[in-house]
């Protein structure tokens, strides 16, 4: 059973940055596709980032040249590199992980697995 974990959420102040971690423990393929949404309460599920197995990334316009999304040299690792922070990025981050077409990403319904989460609060 795969299994994610998050870490490096955190409370930071409008204009800084924050670092975000994800792996994947059980069996993964390497040619899944590892990604980041977030959701605020009352809200649905937003798609931040995405990355193919083979290190093709995807973006939603919103964090368009704030945040980075990488894969670590262990396969089922992914990292989302956030610059820029604002307040409207205060969300509880998901990550996420499965095969799917590229042109999906950004639907939560298409992912099968999912963390628990970690909070990332910006203040102005």
């Amino acid at each position: 059973r795969v299994q994610l974990v998050e870490s490096g959420g955190d409370s930071v102040q409008a204009g800084g940055s924050l670092r975000l971690s994800c792996v994947a423990s059980g069996y993964t393929s390497v040619s899944a596709t590892m990604g980041w949404f977030r959701q605020i309460p009352g809200r649905e599920r937003e798609g931040v980032a995405a990355i193919s197995g083979t290190g093709i990334p995807y973006y939603s316009d919103s964090v368009k040249g704030r945040f980075s999304i990488s894969r670590g040299n262990v396969k089922n690792t992914v990292f989302l590199q956030m610059n820029s922070l604002k307040p409207e990025d205060t969300a509880m981050y998901y990550c996420a992980s499965d095969k799917l077409a590229s042109e999906n990403w950004s639907r939560a319904s298409a992912w099968g697995r999912w963390g628990q989460g970690t909070q990332v609060t910006v203040s102005s």
